[in-house]
């Protein structure tokens, strides 16, 4: 097994890359969630606009937008050495986010994040990297970051943390095994786990993972 050992690139690099705000979109007039989404390899922020108001869920909705329209050049699952700097400097892109918008007033039980394929596999990876207990998470068809054999440490700091996990086992990008390896450290680190593995679909997001994602952000939204 590769044991689990985080990268960090220069300052400058770190710095330099996935610096564009986060376009705001605000549906309803009784928003009480923060929602910030990745998007996934090739897409922008249009795309989880469109995601935002298939939710249609009150909220306040921060896109990200990486440089290129992606996140890191290579495979979630190539050496960590062939995704830097881009990889670490997306990382510290997000807790900059998370922590501005906690800073702006956003209880930390109300913010959630979010992401699509690249997009769920960057906000898996900054979980593992920077654990710190928020309102939850939504992962359409993604997985932790790490060639085969990595490792990944627990982290108790998630415990409670109600999060969505999905995807297919046809999926071409994002493989089964990967998912569950993601599954089994979400549940060992007291993540409060809602699962869905699909046989077959199109590397997408479908109907009834909205519906899913709609109800866990309701209840997100009840608590707080």
């Amino acid at each position: 097994m590769l044991q689990r050992g985080f990268h960090f690139s220069p300052l400058d690099a770190l710095m330099s890359l996935h610096t564009q705000p986060p376009t705001v979109l605000t549906l309803g007039d009784d928003a009480l969630l923060t929602v910030i989404m990745a998007h996934g390899r090739n897409r922008a922020a249009e795309d989880m606009a469109r995601v935002a108001r298939r939710l249609d869920v009150p909220a306040r909705y921060l896109l990200l937008s990486a440089d290129d329209k992606t996140w890191y050049p290579a495979g979630f699952m190539a050496d960590f050495d062939s995704n830097e700097p881009a990889l670490s400097a997306a990382i510290t892109h997000i807790e900059t986010v998370v922590t501005d918008a906690i800073a702006a007033g956003t209880p930390a039980e109300r913010l959630v994040v979010g992401g699509f394929s690249q997009g769920a596999c960057l906000i898996a990876e900054w979980l593992a990297r920077r654990p710190r207990r928020i309102g939850g998470a939504l992962f359409f068809t993604g997985g932790l970051i790490g060639p085969e054999g990595t490792t990944w440490p627990d982290r108790p700091a998630l415990s409670g943390m109600p999060a969505y996990l999905v995807s297919a086992e046809n999926d071409a990008w994002v493989p089964a095994s990967r998912v569950r390896e993601t599954k089994a450290w979400m549940e060992r680190s007291g993540i409060d786990l809602r699962y869905t593995m699909f046989e077959q679909r199109d590397h997408e997001i479908s109907d009834p993972e909205i519906d899913a994602a709609r109800g866990l952000l309701d209840e997100i939204a009840a608590k707080s």
